[in-house]
């Protein structure tokens, strides 16, 4: 009898089948309460959904697979939802956006062609690159994996030493947390580091040592995929962060592609790993909100705005949490704000590249484009803002053309990267899942200094390359003393 596993698991045919007729449903009754034009949420129901299939197709990359998602969550289903169930009322703030049909139209316009050049950009990619098809013996960083093979248990402790010294001396030392000024400023640049090892660094680790795991054979590497789990549960709650499910998500999408191109994974370890993935994430949840809700009797220190104090401690946290599933993806709201403005031209364009970073104040989108409840905010504690996203930012000149040819850009410059990760970084579909969603998760979420930028992708790039210097020297040693 062949093993079971979940390749060919019929449940996900049935769990696919099962979310197409969802989307189904939810565009009818999206359809019917649609106040604009019947044919534009049509186009832009067919340019969302093509963009998210093409993110999983046979000759897919990673970076096609997150930015698909990130724009379906954010544009596609949150705009669905809001219009079907919510009277075309959203959450985050639209700016001059006046909910008349005239007004959707253009916005849902606006987001089609920005995702409509997003998919050329992957149909281009398509014909130069993709991950070949088996990958069972590829050891891509070889002085690497013979180290990591002979002082396994030593890398791993010292791997659990790391992530745990790093997380509680930024959790209470404040270094770097999401929606904060630093409380503690750490001099020769080591508070960058601090976020780097916070945001993907640290993950990277796990990437790698998951990898190696199988190229051992080890095709049921709990250890590893609980530490990882454990390490991104430890790293978002001292970033009093909400986005556990990014980096994991990403990790294991990664773990399952690399296990489709050799040796498969059990059913038994994928539901145990998810079990445990699921507990962790809603627990980070509720520890984080209960934290930002708390923060000055757990640790004498206020971190987040006291709007919440005639509330109960239970109905602040549930307050906190309910947006996160559908409102917290951003996309929609920038791009109706966006459309609605008499603002936009070159000017705001220009302007918008201008935006520099502060401790103190919100963002360029906040001040100009939307009335943010972020300007009344006590800036001395906190550093709130809102993003557009990276389709409105592009509509700031307001032209249909300059918008579809940035997104071109965008989505070669993403794959770009991949490429770049794959090819440098030991050929690892891990981690070029992990990086693939960090930098789509930049994209999609863009529009606040956009001129640092360069600091994301060049921390990256180091990333990589510190893998790449370290598996060089490690290959040099080995090979002298043989």
């Amino acid at each position: 009898m062949p093993r079971f596993n979940l390749i060919t698991f019929c449940p996900i045919r049935i769990g696919l089948w099962l979310f197409s007729a969802a989307i189904v449903l939810l565009a009818i009754s999206a359809h019917m309460q649609y106040v604009g034009a019947a044919y534009v949420y049509l186009l832009f129901t067919v340019v969302s959904t093509t963009l998210l299939y093409l993110g999983f197709n046979k000759k897919a990359i990673f970076f096609d697979a997150f930015i698909g998602i990130f724009f379906w969550l954010g544009f596609w289903l949150k705009l669905t939802i809001r219009v079907g169930f919510a009277d075309g009322m959203f959450f985050e703030h639209t700016g001059d956006f006046d909910g008349s049909g005239a007004a959707f139209d253009r916005g849902l316009l606006v987001a089609s062609c920005g995702m409509a050049g997003l998919i050329v950009a992957t149909l281009i990619r398509r014909r130069f690159f993709s991950f070949p098809d088996e990958m069972k013996n590829d050891i891509g960083l070889p002085g690497l994996f013979d180290f990591y093979k002979k002082h396994r248990k030593f890398v791993l402790a010292g791997f659990v030493i790391l992530f745990l010294f790093i997380s509680l001396s930024n959790l209470y030392l404040g270094i770097y947390q999401r929606g904060q000024v630093a409380r503690t400023v750490l001099p020769y640049g080591l508070g960058g580091i601090y976020k780097w090892l916070l945001l993907f660094g640290l993950t990277s680790v796990a990437a790698v040592a998951l990898r190696f795991e199988y190229l051992i054979g080890n095709n049921k590497p709990y250890l590893v995929s609980i530490l990882s789990v454990m390490e991104s549960f430890a790293s978002n709650v001292s970033l009093l962060s909400r986005g556990m499910v990014l980096n994991m998500g990403a990790l294991f999408y990664g773990l399952y592609k690399n296990s489709k191109s050799s040796r498969k994974l059990s059913f038994r370890f994928l539901v145990v790993v998810m079990l445990v993935f699921g507990l962790l994430f809603v627990s980070s949840v509720t520890v984080v909100n209960y934290l930002r809700f708390h923060g000055p009797e757990v640790f004498g220190r206020t971190w987040d705005n006291a709007e919440v104090t005639s509330q109960t401690s239970s109905a602040a946290v549930r307050g906190m949490t309910t947006p996160l599933f559908i409102d917290r993806w951003v996309g929609m709201e920038g791009v109706l704000a966006v459309s609605s403005s008499q603002k936009i031209g070159e000017e705001l364009w220009h302007q918008a590249w201008q935006e520099i970073y502060r401790d103190y104040g919100t963002s360029f989108y906040d001040l100009n484009l939307i009335q943010s409840s972020y300007l009344n905010i006590d800036t001395s504690k906190h550093h709130y803002i809102s993003l557009p996203g990276i389709i409105a930012f592009c509509f700031y000149p307001g032209s249909f053309v300059f918008l579809f040819g940035a997104l071109l850009l965008v989505g070669l410059i993403g794959a770009a990267i991949e490429i770049f990760v794959y090819k440098f970084g030991g050929r690892n579909l891990i981690l070029c899942s992990l990086l693939a969603q960090v930098v789509a998760f930049r994209f999609a979420s863009f529009g606040y200094v956009p001129t640092q930028s360069y600091l994301l992708f060049g921390t990256l790039f180091l990333n990589v390359m510190i893998l790449f210097g370290l598996d060089k020297i490690l290959l040099f040693r080995y090979r002298k003393s043989k």
